[in-house]
């Protein structure tokens, strides 16, 4: 199962957080060492992996992962159907997008807006080749084909690399805990101010 399926640290996030599977099973399937398993459990190695459904990307079903809740011998398949996708992700390697993905950009988007809202507009624009107008359009729902739009994993699409989406995750990450780092520091530093000018008043 090593190098067969879609971001494989991810996907152990979800099945950590979703599932009663047990590590082994996880790991078999992810092509991971179950000491590696363990440590995204405890989160040890790094908060900047979230969590992707294999169940949403095609590679697993709900009832195999239930069939493997229940026997904690069994082992994980890939789904049949997921494989020609996977094929084609992995011969993502240039900028161009071919014409007959193209059609799927808008899916891509809305995937991407769905599952992963702290990616920018910019770095959506690069990973699908779109503009700002068109992602508006799909966040806002006035694209001209909003109803037929169903959102779909960008690599499974063969639009992007896995490699660049997770990028992109983690990048988006990053910046938003540093984001949220600095409001808690200067909330901090207004209600200290606050207590101090209390304080004072009091006196």
């Amino acid at each position: 199962m090593v190098g067969k399926i879609l971001m494989p640290k991810a996907t152990a996030v979800w099945l950590i957080d979703n599932t009663a599977l047990t590590f082994e099973q996880i790991a078999d399937f992810c092509g991971m060492h179950v000491l590696e398993v363990q440590a995204l459990a405890d989160r040890e190695q790094t908060d900047y992996v979230v969590g992707s459904s294999p169940i949403l990307n095609g590679m697993l079903s709900k009832e195999d992962i239930e069939k493997c809740e229940a026997d904690p011998n069994a082992k994980l398949t890939l789904s049949k159907n997921s494989e020609e996708f996977l094929k084609k992700s992995r011969e993502v390697k240039s900028r161009y997008t071919p014409m007959a993905h193209r059609q799927n950009r808008p899916d891509a988007i809305a995937w991407i807006l769905k599952n992963h809202p702290n990616i920018s507009d910019a770095q959506i624009c690069k990973l699908v080749r779109t503009t700002k107008a068109t992602i508006e359009a799909i966040r806002d729902r006035t694209h001209k084909a909003i109803a037929d739009i169903q959102p779909r994993n960008p690599v499974l699409l063969g639009i992007c690399s896995e490699f660049d989406l997770t990028k992109a995750i983690v990048d988006a990450n990053k910046k938003a805990e540093v984001a949220q780092k600095r409001a808690e520091a200067v909330a901090k530093k207004v209600a200290e101010k606050t207590a101090d000018e209390e304080f004072v008043e009091e006196k």
